[in-house]
């Protein structure tokens, strides 16, 4: 990715700490709106994969009349990639961190972040615990929280997670920012699965039990969910579409702190142990071998 052509005055400044399917889209709405934009991915297949989801979304913006001439340019050719925290300017007005869901791995990269003294640092984590995270900080008042939605250039919905520390003027920015890019924010308090995650998983568990228990097939309980009550995605489709590795990560997380109800089925376990993780992988409840990114 080519260094800046041009600043969209008067445009804020944030970078993105991992470019994998979250953070790809993250990258995107940010530049989309105008933000200077750099992302942080170390491994270099990967961010070829960014750059090309970027140029693919970003032509189907302009067919779609989203973008105009300026703002494409913007996204494909503006966004700056740098290999670690480290290099990231100093004074961001907000970075985003979308690693991997293990504390050890946050744990570095937010102090990497912290020490180029952003304005506001968050965490884009469906599960894990704000307060905890913010200790990896060394002012919490200034961590939150943001929590986007796949693909995130279609959903219109962050949520806003308060630490116990994160202060009025932080959470004022963050809803500023979200209102900049385009989405609706909902605030939530810091508990195991805030809202949606909660809301998202235990309907996705059920419909894995009722294929594991020969219920319906899988498009049948998608379609029921589709018709019947109207919803843009079924549980199981949209499962593929986030993970299936990283679905199990969060039922394990909320299972341990809200009970059962969030235990994953063994059908979900067995789908991950043989490396179907869904449409990253070509196959989970669907077939995707003939899906373009898959």
């Amino acid at each position: 990715m080519s260094p800046l052509a041009h600043s969209l005055s008067p445009a804020k400044s944030m970078a993105v700490v991992g470019g994998g399917t979250m953070g790809v889209g993250i990258v995107y709405v940010f530049a989309a709106a105008g933000w200077n934009v750099w992302v942080v991915e170390p491994d270099d297949a990967r961010a070829q994969g960014l750059q090309k989801t970027l140029l693919e979304t970003t032509q189907a913006g302009l067919k779609r009349g989203k973008l105009n001439d300026q703002r494409a340019s913007h996204i494909t050719t503006g966004v700056q990639r740098l290999r670690s925290a480290d290099e990231l300017p100093l004074g961001l007005d907000l970075v985003i961190e979308t690693v991997p869901e293990r504390m050890d791995i946050k744990r570095v990269v937010l102090a990497q972040i912290d020490a180029r003294l952003p304005s506001i640092i968050a965490s884009n984590t469906s599960a894990m615990s704000i307060n905890e995270l913010a200790q990896c900080v060394k002012d919490p008042s200034s961590f939150l929280g943001m929590h986007f939605f796949n693909p995130v250039w279609s959903l219109a919905m962050v949520e806003l997670i308060r630490g116990e520390a994160t202060s009025e003027a932080t959470l004022l920015a963050a809803r500023k920012f979200s209102d900049s890019i385009g989405k609706t924010s909902i605030t939530v308090r810091d508990v195991p699965g805030f809202a949606t995650s909660r809301l998202d998983l235990i309907a996705s568990l059920e419909a894995m039990r009722m294929l594991q228990d020969g219920v319906a097939s899988a498009e049948d309980i998608d379609n029921a969910m589709l018709i019947a009550y109207r919803h843009p995605m079924g549980p199981l489709r949209l499962s593929d579409i986030v993970g299936l590795d990283v679905r199990l990560d969060i039922a394990r997380q909320l299972s341990s702190t809200l009970g059962d109800r969030y235990a994953p089925p063994q059908i979900l376990v067995e789908m991950v142990a043989r490396g179907e993780l869904g449409r990253k992988t070509g196959k989970g409840f669907f077939d995707w071998s003939n899906t373009p990114n898959s």
